[in-house]
């Protein structure tokens, strides 16, 4: 390819722009000038930094609402149509779900614009959703979209990626799904390059200093906290219950034991079977019941004063309607741990030495890190390196905006890699082209 030979590519659902950054530093490590023509973003937040970003640029709005002929020639697209539709964390109607059909966007445009290649970033979900049967490879949907971009013309591959091995310190499994006209692209055999958390850790800034944290870290050390979890909703060697640090009410060696016994007791099948219900994560336990594994002399006394501190809560058990569960009252009472996921300020304090676990919106706040003696939240530019994004990305947003952003944002050196197989194509393609002409 001549390296004055721009390559012009369009950003569709960009968000903050993250699938451009790799593009971009693919093409300028493999020396090929590129031009954006194109942006489309709903989101006013993100398409405030989009311009903060590229102040001279336009960002057009609802891609549903731009014709074709609206859109400059371009050679590349680049998409992260939305995700909520496939996602374990939405409601996974698929195609059923208007943000699902937005794939058909991305198909309209490359159906009437043809360009030469394409980059599409999805969550892991998409590969299983619709699934029909237990042996199929994939799910119905991503079905569908392979099914759709090969019949434009397109040798389609797709793989799912670990942010983990691209140097980047969080465990994120992404799709990413690329095409040309020439040649299917290579998405095997990705040089694996590993990171912890303290080589994008800041020091030195304010720590927090909550009625929450403060009875954390008065039972325990900072260097204690590191890997460990708050909820009651699971046990285990790196969680700390509420009973732990006593957020509820001071509570006894003796009743700190039950509960780590109901926990794990509330989940076992064999309950569900005597109450006969469906089983579930989690069930209300009778007295009766919890003898047959505590017959504590005092255990009236235990039950009573835990209910009145609110670690466990006396209903019935539940039965499914539908796709939702509702208390049986026809079967007895019994006691269950009060458990919310996101009940407490901290959800996990990160270890400096290992990495972090999928950051998504509505989680980002409640992750804390080890700082200046103390602990505190993420900070953005925390935020913005666990994603790749190069420290001279601009970032002026609030806290939970921005927290918000970096949640569906993707992770930019794993798009480098795959663009710089999608661009290695279109580069050779286009040498031999030439190559032919010239001896022509």
């Amino acid at each position: 390819m001549e390296n004055s030979k721009s390559i012009k590519f369009i950003d569709l659902f960009a968000g903050i722009g993250g699938i451009r950054k790799g593009f971009e530093l693919a093409c300028s490590e493999m020396n090929i000038p590129c031009e954006c023509v194109f942006t489309s973003e709903i989101k006013p937040y993100a398409i405030d930094v989009l311009k903060q970003n590229h102040p001279e640029e336009t960002v057009n709005g609802d891609i549903t609402k731009v014709e074709t002929s609206e859109i400059p020639d371009f050679d590349f697209l680049l998409g992260g149509f939305p995700c909520q539709a496939f996602s374990a964390a939405g409601k996974r109607l698929g195609f059923e779900d208007t943000r699902g059909t937005l794939f058909f966007e991305v198909e309209r445009i490359l159906r009437d614009k043809k360009p030469k290649g394409f980059v599409l970033e999805n969550v892991e979900g998409l590969v299983n959703h619709d699934k029909q049967n237990p042996k199929d490879k994939i799910g119905r949907t991503l079905s569908v979209i392979l099914e759709h971009l090969a019949a434009l013309g397109y040798k389609v591959n797709w793989r799912v990626l670990n942010a983990k091995d691209f140097g980047v310190p969080q465990d994120r499994k992404r799709i990413y799904i690329t095409g040309t006209f020439v040649e299917t692209p290579d998405l095997q055999n990705f040089d694996v390059k590993s990171s912890i958390l303290s080589e994008i850790l800041e020091t030195g800034l304010p720590v927090s200093d909550s009625k929450f944290v403060n009875l954390v870290l008065s039972h325990y050390s900072v260097n204690q906290l590191y890997g460990m979890s708050i909820k009651d909703k699971r046990g285990g060697e790196n969680n700390i219950h509420s009973w732990d640090i006593d957020y509820k009410g001071t509570t006894t060696e003796q009743e700190k034991e039950f509960l780590n016994r109901l926990l794990k007791e509330r989940r076992k099948k064999k309950w569900a079977i005597e109450y006969g219900i469906d089983w579930m994560d989690g069930m209300p336990l009778t007295k009766e019941m919890i003898r047959t594994f505590y017959d504590s002399e005092n255990l009236d006394e235990i039950l009573d004063d835990l209910v009145s501190k609110k670690y466990l809560k006396k209903e019935h058990p539940k039965k499914k309607i539908g796709n939702r569960r509702i208390q049986d009252e026809s079967l007895p009472m019994g006691y269950n741990i009060v458990a919310g996921k996101m009940s407490y300020e901290i959800a996990k304090v990160l270890d400096p030495n290992g990495i972090a676990p999928t950051l998504v919106a509505m989680d980002m706040e409640h992750l804390f890190v080890g700082d200046n003696g103390g602990i505190r939240k993420l900070s953005l530019r925390e935020g913005l390196r666990l994603f790749g994004y190069p420290d001279d990305f601009k970032f002026n947003v609030s806290l939970q905006d921005g927290y918000d952003l970096l949640g569906n944002t993707v992770v930019v050196p794993v798009i480098k890699q795959v663009a710089k197989r999608v661009l290695k194509i279109i580069s050779i393609d286009e040498s031999e082209t030439k190559n032919e002409s010239e001896c022509a």
